[in-house]
């Protein structure tokens, strides 16, 4: 069997919970990251390298947001790039598993990577309002508010989720992996990070994206506040 194939069968075997995950993620985002993960093994590359990876297709498709009149090839382009970089993102972990387990500063570096890209991203996203206003219909400087709510939710929702992993206790091991619901899977799929990425296929359509952009970032908005109440009612059960 040739190396990728090895590291796609052990792959299979050690992924991670599918608790808590949107369809988008189970089903796309993270087969796809396998791939990748199997493809950078058999290359000799570290996890931290397919971080770096990641990012620089992400922050080629934020720059691109920003730097170019938007247009439908401009949202092909930076979805794209933007659905690469992700995929890598999940690779850089399972790439890490496969190797016999992560660092402690290769996890620092993917969350780093991961809190520029989602700042950034909405940042560009203002930039791209104000230089190109007639394209988007943002002339009004109220659409600039936008962008700093929707990063204001991701950015918090990112860490609050993050804070609330590390100060939850861990299960004990050789416990069962909790059940994933299809249900919340679906719920889910608005504030995935994949499923946003759909939106920049819509750069050409001018205000068709500011309003689709503003939607998601209400949605983005009110899932903050259910996720908010919920962690605090999960901590506030956590003696330490």
């Amino acid at each position: 069997m040739s190396r990728v194939g090895t590291a796609l069968r052990e792959l299979r075997g050690a992924q991670k919970s599918a608790k808590g995950v949107s369809l988008y993620s189970r089903f796309v985002n993270r087969p796809a990251g396998r791939y990748l993960a199997a493809g950078s093994y058999a290359l000799g590359l570290t996890p931290n390298q397919v971080t770096l990876v990641s990012a620089a297709f992400s922050f080629a498709a934020v720059a691109a947001v920003a730097l170019v009149t938007p247009s439908w090839g401009l949202g092909v382009a930076v979805w794209a790039a933007l659905a690469v970089g992700f995929a890598f993102d999940s690779a850089d972990g399972q790439l890490a598993r496969l190797r016999g387990g992560g660092s402690a500063a290769g996890e620092w570096l993917d969350h780093v990577v991961d809190a520029a890209k989602l700042t950034a991203l909405h940042a560009c996203v203002l930039i791209a309002f104000h230089r190109f206003p007639d394209a988007y219909g943002t002339g009004s400087d109220g659409w600039l508010l936008v962008p700093l709510g929707f990063q204001f939710a991701a950015v918090v929702t990112f860490f609050g989720g993050l804070l609330t992993e590390k100060l939850k206790p861990k299960a004990a091991p050789g416990s069962p992996a909790p059940t994933p619901s299809t249900l919340r899977a679906v719920a889910l799929l608005p504030v995935d990070y994949g499923v946003f990425c759909l939106v920049f296929l819509l750069l050409g359509g001018g205000t068709l994206f500011r309003w689709a952009y503003a939607g998601l970032g209400a949605v983005a908005a009110l899932f903050l506040l259910a996720f908010l109440a919920k962690w605090f009612r999960e901590l506030s059960a956590v003696r330490r």
